[in-house]
This record gives C-alpha cells, structure tokens and sequence, in this order.
C-alpha cells in the first residue's frame, strides 16, 4: 500500500483536504496516493509536515511480517 494513502487512512484525512492544504489539485494529489506519479521531495516533505509524521514514514515500509 502506498504510506500517504496509509497515513491518510490512518489519520481519518480525505485527499481532498490535502489537496487543499498543499495548493495542488485533487488529481495530482490522487496521482501521488494510488503511484501513478510520485511527489518532488520538497513536496514529499510538505506533505509529512501536513500529515504530521516523519518523513521517513512516507518513504520506507515497515514490514513487519518479516
């Protein structure tokens, strides 16, 4: 799964919130959580700010089943 989709869910956040809190419009925003095109890393860092995690939690999966 992608983690700021996970962190969205997580969070109770919509996408649409997010795109409003970046100033980008929902359909790059949608682009970002399902990978069909990933963020600048300026933005990946805007992002987590948002979201408020680390920004390591957006780009490094946790597997835990391993």
């Amino acid at each position: 799964m992608n983690k700021i989709k996970e962190v969205l869910e997580e969070k109770g956040i919509k996408q649409t919130w997010l795109a409003e809190q970046l100033g980008k419009s929902y359909n790059m925003v949608n682009g970002y959580v399902q990978n069909r095109q990933q963020p600048r890393l300026e933005i990946l860092m805007e992002i987590a700010e948002i979201l408020d995690v680390d920004v390591k939690e957006l780009i490094i999966s946790n597997k835990e089943n391993k």
